[in-house]
């Protein structure tokens, strides 16, 4: 089988290795503004927009009440970093939950309002962390404000996993991924929001190598999906440089010809 059959057979390999959820994630979009004018219901069921809401710097997580999984893990994950923050909510900063479900009503809001203020067992004024349901268009403007790719499947959703830190006018200023945060790259991506200034991604590399496992409730090492990329560029690099070689070793060969014809 010649190298250039090889090749392409690597490339198709490859091809059926991608992940079948390509088409979730986050298309970061730093420096742009959330949809500030999109229409959700407050936990009471009376209609804000996200402009009347953001004045100061903003932790916003996409998620939906009703998920089995992750979402509950991410929302216990702001709820534990809330509690070791050395910032006053609601003057330093504040949080909003949208579901990303336009089937879930202000009642599954209070109820994870209910749970998450609970977790952060100190007392957190409610109105610093709000948690908000919507329509589709409305659901669909901001998610698309902020890059956030997910996928409706029957009765549940399959979504990126993380945090977006907004400034006190809505810029995107910072992304952390994941459902862990440490107190001290929140307080200091509050910080850069209040100035506007936009930082790095967090934990860039945690969404793609780090899967959830329900059962123990842990972000897991995804071992396989991490060795079978590294195998299949190690292939590929070796590929490449068989063929690379081959094409040395060719113009050696011809020009070592030509040097012997009279």
């Amino acid at each position: 089988m010649t190298l250039r059959r090889w090749m392409w057979i690597l490339i198709i390999l490859s091809g059926t290795c991608l992940p079948v959820y390509a088409q979730i994630g986050i298309d970061e979009k730093l420096g742009g503004t959330v949809a500030l004018d999109a229409v959700f219901a407050g936990e009471d069921g009376s209609p804000v927009t996200l402009r009347q809401l953001i004045h100061t710097p903003t932790v916003l997580a996409l998620v939906y009440y009703n998920c089995p999984n992750v979402c509950d893990y991410l929302l216990t994950g702001v709820a534990g970093v809330l509690k070791a923050l050395p910032a006053e909510p609601g003057k330093d900063f504040n949080v909003i939950t949208i579901s990303i479900d336009d089937r879930e009503t202000p009642a599954d809001a209070r109820r994870a309002k209910r749970i998450g203020l609970e977790c952060i067992e100190k007392p957190f004024p409610p109105e610093s962390w709000r948690f908000l349901t919507g329509t589709v268009p409305n659901i669909a403007a901001i998610a698309d404000s902020v890059g956030f790719r997910f996928v409706r499947r029957d009765t549940y959703f399959d979504h990126p996993v993380g945090i977006i830190i907004l400034s006190p006018a809505g810029k995107i200023v910072r992304y952390m991924n994941g459902a862990d945060f440490l107190p001290a790259d929140l307080k200091l991506s509050l910080l850069e929001a209040s100035e506007g200034r936009v930082g790095p991604t967090i934990a860039r590399f945690l969404r793609i190598c780090f899967s959830y496992d329900p059962a123990g409730h842990t972000l897991v090492f995804n071992i396989l999906q991490v060795v079978a990329t590294v195998t299949l560029s190690v292939a590929a690099a070796f590929v490449i440089y068989l063929v690379l070689a081959a094409r040395k070793k060719r113009r050696q060969a011809n020009a070592s010809r030509s040097r012997r014809l009279p």
